[in-house]
């Protein structure tokens, strides 16, 4: 039976997205909630509300018994997770399906394999990726980590099997450090994953990082959408992404992209993913998978015209891509700031009431968010509060578009990071394309 009612596990604007789409397709909405977010933009929109738990996280958005009462309570026959929250957790999603709904994402299987970083590499390796050079796998014996390190060369970097954002993650410049880095990263990793399994890999002097954004039938069928640059991070957090990667030439996208898509078709790998590399000196290296939507599809969207959460939805319904490789055309440029309720440039986060709204407009100008006059920004969850995507025929005119629209787009009432991205986008450096993962950083700090 087709789906006729999607339960969005979310919040914020990925929960208005997913509404928007199902909407668009005739799908009815469930917005479930928390107490903090009985006023957002996704509950006043959805055909039924239903709270599901007071702020916490833990206690609302991470709590899978109340989410999948309230799917049962409301009649809905499907969840989206959108991203963040239980969208990457295996356990959830088998919860999903064994409750006799469609779970709007891939198999329960593939996530718990790409979510555990050392299964992910030794898959993609499996599925013909580049990898970093490194360990096969875990490593918690010295004796074998300093052999490791020193066939691979110096420096290293330690990581955590689970989790990212930055956490367990250590820098070895040379031997006499190893040990007690190894030892600081697995107690960091425990500690924020419940796990301290670490990893050795070569580090990357200096990289950019480049994702493929990929989409599978689940029944041996995938195709590639091209490749985004997110390598302007601060903290291992991304803060703008472009689409294409201004470094990419279009026989290298080409390339990639189907060395992706094969991984994925011999996978059966079902619905949205991101292939993550970092690329350095003309190569790539996976260093990891997203089993879900990302943040930044929009900039995706933007060059392909197709839309990824409607496409999410159909594969989930049994159906088969909407659009073969050979289809597929790349088409101008695209470039997405986050939009995060905190200081500019002590990044200090900035919850309260939103004062006064204006979201830019325009010709090929979108915002995503869940904003209006009078809004009360929680504290509880992430800062971001807006997405703002611009699109232009080529990276130079969509770059002057955006200037026009972060001038144009209005948030008063608490502090915001488009002043940032004023300033960013008016750089020699990305004006020419020519940043890497380590250049915000270096830039923040020249700036103090």
């Amino acid at each position: 039976m087709a789906i006729s009612r999607i339960l969005i596990a979310n919040r914020g604007e990925i929960a208005l997205r997913v509404h928007r789409a199902a909407h668009e397709m005739g799908i009815e909405t469930v917005a479930v909630h928390s107490t903090a977010d009985a006023d957002a933009m996704h509950v006043r929109l959805a055909d039924q509300a239903v709270c599901i738990g007071p702020p916490s996280a833990t206690d609302s958005y991470l709590n899978m018994a109340a989410i999948i009462s309230a799917a049962e309570i409301s009649g809905a026959d499907a969840i989206h997770p959108g991203y963040g929250f239980l969208s990457e957790n295996a356990k959830f999603a088998e919860i999903v399906e064994a409750h006799g709904l469609k779970w709007i994402g891939p198999k329960p299987e593939h996530i718990r394999t790409m979510g555990d970083k050392v299964a992910a590499k030794k898959s993609a390796g499996d599925l013909g990726l580049p990898l970093v050079p490194g360990s096969d796998g875990a490593v918690s014996d010295y004796d074998e980590a300093r052999k490791i390190a020193a066939e691979i060369g110096y420096p290293v970097i330690i990581k955590a099997a689970s989790g990212g954002g930055g956490r367990g993650m250590k820098v070895c410049e040379a031997e006499e450090s190893l040990e007690t880095l190894m030892k600081q990263a697995g107690s960091e990793a425990k500690s924020a994953f419940g796990d301290a399994t670490v990893y050795i890999e070569k580090y990357l002097g200096n990289p950019r990082h480049i994702e493929f954004q990929i989409f599978g039938d689940g029944e041996g069928t995938a195709i590639h959408l091209g490749e985004r640059d997110c390598s302007l991070q601060r903290r291992h957090q991304k803060v703008l992404e472009e689409a294409p990667s201004p470094v990419i030439s279009a026989d290298e996208r080409a390339r990639m992209g189907k060395v992706c898509a094969d991984a994925m078709a011999a996978m059966g790998y079902r619905g949205a993913g991101t292939i993550e590399f970092l690329w350095e000196g003309g190569e790539f290296y996976f260093i990891e998978m997203n089993t879900r939507l990302q943040v930044e599809h929009p900039v995706t969207e933007a060059i392909t015209g197709v839309d990824l959460v409607r496409e999410q939805i159909r594969i989930a319904d049994g159906k088969p891509l909407s659009v073969t490789q050979d289809e597929l055309r790349f088409t101008g440029h695209a470039i997405e700031c986050r939009i995060n309720a905190e200081n500019p440039f002590t990044f200090a986060p900035s919850p309260g009431e939103v004062k006064n709204y204006h979201a830019a407009g325009g010709m090929h100008v979108r915002v995503d968010s869940g904003l209006y006059a009078g809004y009360r920004i929680p504290p509880y969850y992430d800062s971001m509060i807006a997405k703002l995507i611009v699109y232009g025929r080529t990276r130079e005119g969509c770059i002057m578009r955006l200037k026009r629209a972060l001038e144009e787009m209005v948030i008063e009432g608490v502090h915001t990071s488009i002043p940032l991205h004023q300033e960013l986008i008016r750089q020699t450096d990305f004006l020419n394309g020519d940043y890497t993962i380590k250049w915000l950083e270096e830039w923040l700090a020249e700036r103090d």
